[in-house]
């Protein structure tokens, strides 16, 4: 959501950083909560996850997440939480009851919003009608499931637990249960997929009517199985057809691309990533959660905890295992790597009022991105061209400082 701890100061890289003007209002404020187990590890993840024992240590886990999130309060006083995310691993190996304990502990301490959102990723494998009903019935308003493929040598590929009719069942579950807003996580560009497998997925996904579909692009991270031991992937050629004629079935059925891997319904766009890509804050906690919080003197401060749950949970060692301080020179960049991943960008003012700097310190990349075709010339608006959306990196590489 790195490992380089710093004072907590505006010291950077041994120099101090040049003030930076008061933040007008502070951003929306989201929480992230990592539940870091998974029935197994898949060959593909690079995810801060781990083989679940036979029982999880539930009550320990909430007890230790509930403290974390005390620790953090101090930096979030007067604010309320606009989107929570519990993320993995596979939260919904825990039960409802832990999940409840939870929420009911971090209401008690921070206000929800009226009409906030509230997803649980999910994967088919650990499905079960009654325990998603119960889900439901928290206020746990929104499912991402995790679905990657629909075909049976796809799915053993990724390592996965379910099969495609398990996948299908699952969407059908949630939507039994009450959720009417869910996401499918589908991946393309699988070991040996040719267009017409890849396609097959984008329309059974279709077929399901989920609100939203994120459909990216299997990649290969170090410290996986599959960096290591690297599975025969398609052709670039293959790649580039799966691309376009994706997307435009997606187009074709109401599924509007709003940033590089995520597609939504109209009015269906998930709003804790979409606060996260237009640089809002996010508490983070659980083993090895990310957060970034805004102050209002001009601070922003990334913060992560402990990576290993063993660690996470003793008593004796801290939840935070760092934070850092960005600097001017740094700020650019951060804002930008995340913003310009959505298709129409953001407007130009939210810039100054997100990081307190002026957008005049954007000038001189602006201007490159824009002379080489990566930028779109438009003064309201910070956006990628097309061509830009696919070359991401270097229109990010212009504001590298």
């Amino acid at each position: 959501m790195t490992d380089n701890p710093s004072a907590s100061s505006l010291i950077i890289g041994g120099a101090a950083s040049s003030p930076r003007a008061p933040l007008p209002t502070l951003p929306p404020l989201a929480l992230y909560i990592h539940i870091p187990w998974c029935v197994r590890k898949c060959p593909y993840c690079d995810f801060n996850s781990h083989t679940a024992s036979p029982v999880l240590p539930e009550q320990e886990y909430v007890d230790a997440l509930l403290a974390d999130l005390d620790q953090d309060l101090h930096a979030v006083y007067g604010r309320e939480i606009s989107s929570i995310f519990f993320g993995g691993g596979t939260p919904s190996l825990f039960s409802a009851q832990a999940l409840g304990r939870l929420l009911k502990g971090v209401e008690q301490r921070i206000p929800f919003a009226h009409d906030i959102e509230i997803t649980l990723e999910a994967n088919p494998g650990t499905f079960e009608q009654e325990k998603f009903v119960a889900y439901r019935k928290l206020g746990i308003n929104r499912l991402s499931i995790g679905i990657q493929s629909f075909q049976q040598q796809k799915l053993e590929a990724l390592g996965r637990i379910h099969n495609g009719d398990e996948a299908v069942r699952a969407a059908g579950m949630a939507r039994q249960a009450g959720f009417d807003n869910f996401n499918l996580d589908l991946m393309h560009g699988l070991p040996d997929q040719s267009l017409d497998d890849a396609l097959s997925d984008l329309r059974q996904a279709i077929e399901l009517k989920p609100t939203h579909i994120s459909w990216y692009q299997l990649t290969l991270e170090p410290n996986t199985v599959f960096w290591n031991q690297p599975p025969v992937l398609p052709e670039d050629d293959t790649l580039w057809d799966i691309q376009e004629a994706g997307q435009a079935l997606l187009a074709a059925h109401g599924y509007a691309q709003y940033e590089v891997s995520a597609y939504a319904q109209p009015g269906r766009p998930a709003r804790h990533n979409l606060n996260y890509w237009s640089f809002g804050d996010f508490i983070g906690i659980g083993a090895g959660a990310h957060g970034k919080l805004s102050h209002p003197d001009g601070r922003i401060v990334r913060t992560w905890k402990t990576r290993l749950p063993k660690d996470y949970l003793n008593p004796a060692k801290s939840f935070q295992a760092g934070e850092k301080a960005l600097s001017n020179d740094e700020m650019p960049f951060e804002f930008l790597m995340n913003a310009l991943r959505l298709t129409a960008g953001v407007e130009s003012r939210l810039y100054p009022e997100r990081t307190g700097l002026p957008l005049e310190s954007l000038a001189e990349g602006r201007a490159a991105a824009e002379q080489s075709g990566l930028l779109q010339v438009e003064p309201s608006r910070l956006a990628a061209t097309e061509r830009g959306q696919l070359f991401l990196n270097d229109l990010l590489q212009q504001f590298l400082n």
